[in-house]
Order: C-alpha cells, then structure tokens, then sequence
C-alpha cells in the first residue's frame, strides 16, 4: 500500500494529510516527510488529518511519539484529527487518546489554507 503525505500551512498551523497505511514499510517515509515538515516550516502546531488512514500499527504510532516529542521540545503542539474507528481503538487501548489531543475532523478555520 502506498502512503501519501501533503502539507498545507496556514497562520502558523500546518495540517498534514495522510492517506493510506501507516506501518513498518512506509513508517520511515512518513517519519522523513515530517522531518522535512518541521525543519523547513518551523511550524510549533501541527494537525494530522487521520481521515485517510486505512492502518497504523506500533511502528506508525512511534512515528507520532516522536513528532509529539519534538515539537514540545520547541513549544509546540501535535493534534489528531479525524482518525478512523480502527485507529481510534489502537490509542485508546494504549492510552494514546490522552496523550494526543484527538478531534473528530480537522478544525474548520485550518481548511482554507492551500495545499503545498
């Protein structure tokens, strides 16, 4: 499966798109775009839209520890937005719901932003 990754910025906020399989395969790739993301922007409020995430497994979810990690590191915030019931299960059932700030959709005023 395939993993696709945009950005949009929009008044200090970026939102990061991602659709597909985020597992052992495609994990360093995701782990790359989001590298790429924080050192090219400097962006400190980043929002995952989950809505295209077909699976997250372990090595997905450690990909999102560490952008967490790093992004707090330099005050900044990591939001969750509209992940599918599957992946909501896999952070309830490890707790990751109260470490990640989870929204049903992706905050309205962060849509109008263009695509990069």
């Amino acid at each position: 499966m395939e993993l696709k990754v945009s950005t949009r910025s929009h008044a200090g906020h970026t939102v990061v798109t991602i659709v597909g399989e985020i597992d052992l395969y495609t994990a360093p790739r995701l782990q790359s775009e989001f590298a790429r993301v924080l050192e090219e922007s400097r962006t400190t409020h980043v929002v995952i839209d989950m809505s295209g995430v077909e699976f997250c497994d372990s090595t997905g979810l450690n990909v999102l520890l560490s952008v967490l990690k790093r992004l707090k590191e330099r005050g900044g915030v990591l939001e969750l937005a509209a992940p599918p019931p599957a992946v909501q299960k896999i952070l309830q059932v490890t707790g990751l719901d109260s470490v990640f700030t989870v929204h049903k959709a992706v905050p309205e005023e962060l849509l109008t932003s263009e695509p990069q």
